[in-house]
């Protein structure tokens, strides 16, 4: 215990956070001294060329803020959004810019537009042939990002964006000119409509045939009913969660509805802070410096806390990579055994995103993982050094003055948010899998005990809709583990699998064992259907999940964390690996511009990512 009666830091979170800031020593170093070199030049405005900035204040509908950037005494804030009014989530960002170019003229500074960057809809693309496209999109919005950053106009920036790749792609790309401060300002959650799980259930009974299309639009309508992220606790909301714990959030921001005077004006809030951050104020904090090994594992730790989307075993992998930073599934994996589930949110629970906020939200959980030296609280954030600042909430007096205050000593709701001295689960509910069939990882903590063992002969398939049209058939029958490769990075972008879920959840609500082991994604919304995914090496390599055929038996294991076919050995080695035809279904949709990230992208374990030498 410390002299104030706060535990000290856990003794496995300082061990993964030294053992990744070892192993990172020299691509962090020579990150840093990237960063070091082009922050000690100051802002670079005031030395373009005259023409250069000319150009760049010419569209300024502000005779003012023309002066000022002319003049070059005031900081320039970037605005670099991901707004679309088709993404629900990116929706309420159509007036931002002008929220924030009023703020910061009050500042008496001056914010611009950089740029934009692309912000797919998953939940348009899933099961579709786009949906191919998306994981690479995370990269395509990372180097939008650093175009919009190239200017050299800029002294700090502000990122428009939440969901699945958005703010992973917009973290790279922030972290590839890491001398500039950053703050990511979120839209917040949709209110709640028809509940997940019953959202679920009839996504079940039309995948039966039970209920018509008609019935099902209704449903997912009534779901999915307005401006906002999805309130479900998928890869969106996580990535909210993440900015918050990470300290690149304002405390308190990322739950908050839109369309609000609270949200509205904690979104002017971000724009004064991310003001006060430049080299020529005298709180100067680049994202280089700030984002750092402890800021990475106070990452994860939030992951197994809320049971976050498995996305992020992917995300989080790349993020720290682009700071020099090298992060394994080992680390996910030896800090979710010390780091209790605190949180029931859909479709880890029947709970939303709003009712994880009213329960207590993020200053709850931050304290309390704080208070038992699960978090490192010695960090730098945007609002100051150390997370003891994000112990509280934000609030807008009847006046309209914003102020924080102190988070809820207890939580408003135990089914949704507990103290970590009584979780739902004393570990994170993420296991890393090993065996002849390659290396994976699982997500249990949406899964019933008495699922994280299943042992049953294999069903191959080449495709979701391969396996779709068995179900349909009827051929499903007994007790099976569905092998679904041929979806990883490299044969097809590894899309999310999502519409598995349906057929494979009612089969096992029918009485049968099932399982789902495939190198390709899972969106963050699955859960009860125990799933081995982003099995690496990748089928369209020669990976062994390519040497499976129909009858193995395979045993999927979350407790001993293991991944092993039930094979004669010397079988198993003298197989050779099946092939599959990766034209794809996706061709004329933009797939062929797509080919150099299919040559290109490195496997899952390491980020699934084009950029993967960047810790290196």
């Amino acid at each position: 215990m410390t002299l104030t009666g706060r535990k000290s830091l856990h003794e496995r979170i300082g061990e993964v956070t030294e053992r990744i800031a070892r192993r990172s020593h020299d691509g962090r170093a020579r990150y840093l001294e990237r960063v070091e070199r082009a922050a000690s030049a100051g802002p670079k405005r005031d030395r373009l060329g005259c023409a250069n900035l000319a150009h760049g204040f010419a569209g300024c509908s502000s005779v003012h803020d023309k002066a000022l950037l002319r003049e070059g005494v005031v900081p320039n804030l970037a605005i670099v959004t991901a707004y679309n009014d088709m993404l629900s989530a990116h929706q309420p960002y159509e007036h931002y810019p002008a929220m924030i170019r009023a703020a910061a003229r009050e500042a008496g500074a001056v914010a611009q537009v950089a740029g934009g960057v692309p912000a797919m809809c998953d939940g348009v693309t899933q099961g579709e042939a786009g949906m191919e496209l998306s994981l690479f999109s995370r990269d395509v919005i990372a180097l939008g990002t650093a175009v919009a950053l190239s200017h050299q106009m800029f002294d700090a920036a502000v990122y428009l964006g939440i969901c699945d790749k958005i703010v992973p792609g917009l973290v790279i790309g922030a972290l590839s000119f890491g001398h500039l401060p950053a703050v990511f300002v979120p839209s917040g959650p949709m209110t709640s409509g028809l509940p997940n799980d019953e959202k679920s259930r009839i996504r079940q009974l039309y995948a039966e045939g039970k209920v018509d299309r008609a019935a099902l639009l209704e449903a997912e309508a009534k779901s999915y009913h307005g401006a906002g992220t999805c309130t479900f606790y998928g890869t969106a909301n996580s990535n909210q969660m993440l900015m918050e714990i990470m300290g690149l959030h304002l405390p308190g921001a990322s739950f908050v509805n839109p369309d609000t005077p609270l949200r509205d004006e904690l979104t002017r809030e971000a724009t004064r802070r991310a003001l006060a951050l430049t080299a020529l104020g005298n709180e100067f904090t680049p994202i280089g410096r700030l984002f750092d090994e402890k800021v990475v594992v106070n990452g994860v730790v939030g992951l197994h806390a809320t049971g976050g989307s498995t996305n992020h075993t992917i995300h989080l992998i790349a993020m720290a990579a682009a700071a020099g930073i090298t992060l394994t599934w080992e680390d996910f994996s030896d800090l979710a055994e010390v780091v209790p589930l605190m949180t029931r949110i859909y479709p880890n629970g029947k709970a939303d995103v709003n009712h994880f906020q009213a329960a207590g939200g993020m200053g709850f959980l931050i304290r309390e993982l704080l208070s038992e030296g699960i978090l490192h609280r010695d960090v730098k954030t945007v609002w100051g050094n150390g997370l003891d600042a994000y112990v509280q909430e934000p609030h807008l007096s009847a006046e309209g003055s914003l102020s924080w205050q102190p988070a809820e000593a207890e939580s408003g709701d135990e089914s949704v948010l507990r103290p970590v001295t009584n979780p739902f689960l004393t570990t994170g509910g993420l296991r890393v899998l090993d065996g002849p069939i390659g290396h994976a990882v699982i997500k249990t903590s949406a899964v019933a005990p008495e699922r994280h063992i299943i042992e049953a002969p294999a069903r191959v398939f080449h495709s979701q809709e391969e396996l779709q049209k068995a179900f349909r058939a009827g051929s499903l029958t007994g007790d099976f583990v569905a092998v679904v490769r041929f979806q990883g990075p490299q044969a097809n972008g590894m899309p999310e699998l999502h519409k598995l879920m349906p057929p494979l959840g009612v089969l096992q609500d029918r009485g049968q064992k099932v399982a789902l082991v495939t190198d390709g994604r899972l969106s963050g919304a699955s859960g009860k259907v125990p799933a081995a995914i982003h099995v690496t090496p990748e089928a369209a390599v020669g990976g062994p999940i390519a040497l499976v055929r129909d009858g193995d038996l395979i045993r999927v294991d979350a407790v001993a964390g293991r991944l092993d076919v039930l094979v004669d050995e010397r079988e198993w080695a003298a197989r050779q690996p099946a092939t599959a035809d990766l034209s794809g279904s996706a061709a004329g949709i933009g797939r062929e511009l797509f080919m150099p990230f299919r040559a290109s992208v490195g496997p899952a374990d390491k980020g699934a990512t084009i950029f993967s030498g960047l810790a290196a």
